[in-house]
């Protein structure tokens, strides 16, 4: 199994980021893709994304086996809530790992939140997402959208071998359509595909990232 580079990896941060200053865009006003509402904000800030990075996930959804769509979860969060989702979920494994030294428990935390300072989402350049076939109904993919890896067993990791059939066929096939589409995938969370970001460059041989963190007034 090849070794899975984590957000906290710091080939991540060395990433140079040369940022294109593309709008956010509002995914429920610019495309044809679904929008579930389970991430919905005050803001509408969770139905964001970057132009380019829209672009790609309507190209995605094109090259989809007829009758399947993609479902949009969520795209861009603002800092300041991912710097709280990071120290929850940091709080959670310190409280499991009481042994653990800090260094060690950042590094798991990274495993199902980026840190802050790092966050695709926060660039506008991630998207959580799974398929709906052409009634709307979601397609099992193994676990749900966002499950923890301590809450799944490991399954929510995009390669996890605890798999039924049906599940890791409904995976290939996003994971085809996306990638085709020029995106990459988080490969411990099976519905985080990014475009632009550190992680995105790393993984592609990019010279830099074309997107950083930004507010949504910007």
């Amino acid at each position: 199994m090849t070794e899975i580079i984590l957000m906290s990896d710091p080939e991540v941060a060395a990433v140079p980021v040369h940022d294109r200053d593309e709008p956010l865009v509002d995914v429920r006003r610019d495309s044809s893709l679904p929008v579930d509402p389970r991430k919905a904000d005050a803001t509408g800030a969770y139905a964001h994304l970057r132009a380019g990075v829209l672009e790609r996930l309507v190209r995605a959804q094109s090259l989809l086996p007829d009758g399947l769509r993609l479902l949009f979860v969520e795209g861009y969060r603002p800092p300041a809530l991912q710097r709280r989702y990071f120290e929850e979920y940091t709080a959670e494994i310190r409280a499991l790992h009481p042994d653990w030294d800090a260094a060690r428990v950042r590094t798991a935390a990274s495993r199902y939140v980026s840190p802050p300072e790092l966050a695709p989402h926060s660039a506008g350049a991630a998207v959580d997402l799974t398929l709906v076939d052409a009634d709307g109904r979601e397609l099992d993919c193994g676990t749900p959208v966002n499950a923890s890896p301590e809450d799944s067993a490991g399954a929510c990791y995009t390669g996890a071998a605890n798999l039924p059939a049906e599940a890791r066929a409904h995976r290939d096939t996003l994971g085809a359509a996306l990638t085709e589409a020029g995106l990459v995938n988080y490969p411990t969370e099976w519905w985080h595909w990014s475009y632009g970001d550190r992680y995105w460059a790393l993984m592609t041989g990019a010279p830099a990232a074309l997107y950083g963190p930004r507010d949504l007034t910007d």
